[in-house]
């Protein structure tokens, strides 16, 4: 089992679930590229980190993973499902749905933090006043002091955002991904996220052959953390 975490965290997101799940799955929860303790690269393409997965499996010997992903590791996991489709056995999507879903004006707004981002400026911006505007915008997040120590690091930051910078573009929607997925897949949305609705997870419906959709009430985005036995249940269920 692959566990893939996004901005701004690292692997050590999945810390509880890795502890219920590691019974029953040999589980490897990498730092993507400019996370953690991970190399800082410019280029965090998306694509880039799926290769970066392969040469993890490639490197232990192993044919076929179960991936999931949260956040920017969910758009992983999502790509991973469309370039090596032979490599997956089953998905799992926390929080993002599938890139084709059309985005709507509700949540271009939740999302304007994506734009804001591109700019140079931002890392400056968001450092100010001891990461005032960081904290506002991670005020959701149960561990916002380990997530700027890991940011104050050098390069940390601009690896970090360099994710939106690489992967971020509105020319994208002019030809949206419309790739289907036939591995079963697991789609969890929490009702608490205050950066992506509802709708952009269950429109994923539309391109996968075998999906399941599971709403979890009272978890905040980072729901692993929020409700940990919960989201390894649930990530036991649709795995086991």
């Amino acid at each position: 089992m692959l566990l893939l975490h996004g901005f701004p965290d690292r692997a050590n997101l999945w810390r509880h679930q890795i502890d219920a799940l590691e019974s029953d799955f040999t589980v490897i929860a990498p730092d993507l590229r400019g996370f953690g303790d991970s190399d800082k690269p410019d280029d965090v393409r998306v694509g880039k980190s799926v290769g970066d997965v392969v040469a993890i499996l490639d490197e232990l010997g192993i044919d076929t993973a179960h991936v999931v992903g949260h956040d920017w590791g969910a758009g992983v996991a999502w790509a991973f499902a469309f370039s090596v489709p032979e490599r997956l056995d089953r998905l799992a999507v926390l929080s993002v749905g599938h890139p084709g879903v059309p985005h709507t004006l509700a949540q271009r707004e939740k999302g304007w933090y994506r734009d804001f981002f591109l700019h140079p400026e931002a890392e400056e911006i968001v450092r100010r006043d001891d990461w005032k505007l960081l904290r506002e915008w991670a005020s959701t997040h149960p561990e916002p002091d380990r997530v700027i120590a890991d940011l104050e690091r050098p390069g940390a930051l601009t690896a970090a955002l360099n994710w939106y910078r690489c992967n971020h573009r509105p020319r994208n929607e002019l030809q949206p991904p419309r790739f289907r997925v036939t591995a079963p897949t697991l789609g969890v949305w929490s009702s608490g996220d205050a950066y992506l609705l509802e709708n952009q997870m269950t429109g994923s419906a539309e391109f996968v052959d075998d999906w399941r959709y599971e709403r979890l009430e009272g978890a905040g985005h980072w729901m692993q953390l929020d409700k940990p036995d919960e989201v390894s249940a649930l990530i036991r269920s649709h795995l086991c």
